[in-house]
């Protein structure tokens, strides 16, 4: 059987990167999308360059196990999201999974400023983050829909239900929700399904420097912390769950639908925000909502 088809959208670091490392891992063909040509076109938050380039991850699949394809693409750009597309089509002719990472981080985001002394710039987040996963999840259900099955997957946050980091932040994350909500009301019978996944506190490099830079804020941090890679696995999962399509248009918290079908983080239960904040799991602690 030829491997599943995956697409993960801005990869060249941070999450992206580790969940294109994660379907990996299972055997997946991946294309992994990014800006990134050679290091230094990101900083963190303390203004060091951040590693990661689309090469690199690809690279990283191929040795976990996978096939990683690098694609260079702008998500600001519709027309180098079509080519991407149809790339995808004339190669492998399915998709089988969309994860909708790619998001512009503002330099100021983890800044305890108000909006309004922060640039104008932080709004951007709604044009790559939130139109930008629209426009690839159209584009994912024009090839999944034919073929009567696929999963289009959002990478979210508590955030879309609390203060952090700001009001685009939280509009960006509480907006990719309810895509996957309102887009399983159009994909019921098709055999494609949408679902949202909050990530719990995540190891990536910038999170790392905002460990070093805001220690308070971030203590205990790692000791909590998902790999990226248990993101992809859970989504591999739900694909593959018997209640799939009630799974579908769901917001889950990836630690807690992870317990409900055995997946875990390097031989390791993560607990979820709910649970490091002292809340009681929901009745269904699949479901958000």
């Amino acid at each position: 059987m030829a491997s599943k088809v995956a697409l993960v959208t801005g990869a060249s670091r941070g999450a992206g990167r580790g969940i294109a490392r994660g379907f990996g891992e299972m055997g997946y063909t991946v294309y992994v999308t990014g800006r990134t040509l050679a290091p230094g076109d990101a900083k963190g938050w303390d203004g060091t360059v951040l590693p990661g380039t689309v090469a690199e991850t690809a690279a990283e699949v191929t040795a976990a196990g996978g096939a990683g394809i690098p694609v260079m693409c702008d998500h600001a750009d519709d027309a180098q999201v079509a080519a991407l597309f149809a790339q995808i089509a004339e190669e492998q002719g399915r998709l089988d999974v969309l994860v909708n990472n790619a998001t512009f981080i503002h330099h100021q985001l983890i800044e305890k400023k108000p909006f309004w002394e922060k640039d104008l710039d932080a709004v951007r987040i709604l044009d790559v983050g939130l139109r930008s996963a629209y426009v690839a999840s159209w584009h994912a259900a024009r090839m999944m829909v034919p073929q009567g099955s696929g999963v289009i997957a959002f990478g979210s946050s508590f955030g879309g239900s609390c203060y952090m980091h700001g009001p685009a932040y939280g509009a960006q994350k509480a907006g990719v929700d309810k895509f996957a909500h309102d887009m399983e009301h159009d994909l019921r019978g098709t055999g494609v399904i949408a679902v949202s996944i909050w990530m719990g506190p995540l190891v990536t490099e910038r999170s790392l420097i905002a460990q070093k830079t805001n220690p308070e804020q971030y203590e205990g941090f790692i000791e909590a912390a998902e790999n990226p890679e248990f993101t992809a696995h859970i989504i591999d999962a739900i694909a593959a769950a018997p209640n799939r399509d009630d799974l579908s248009g769901q917001t889950l918290i990836g630690a807690e639908i992870a317990k409900v079908l055995g997946v875990t983080d390097r031989g390791k239960d993560k607990p979820s925000y709910r649970e490091m904040l002292g809340s009681p799991r929901p009745k269904n602690p699949a479901a958000v909502y």
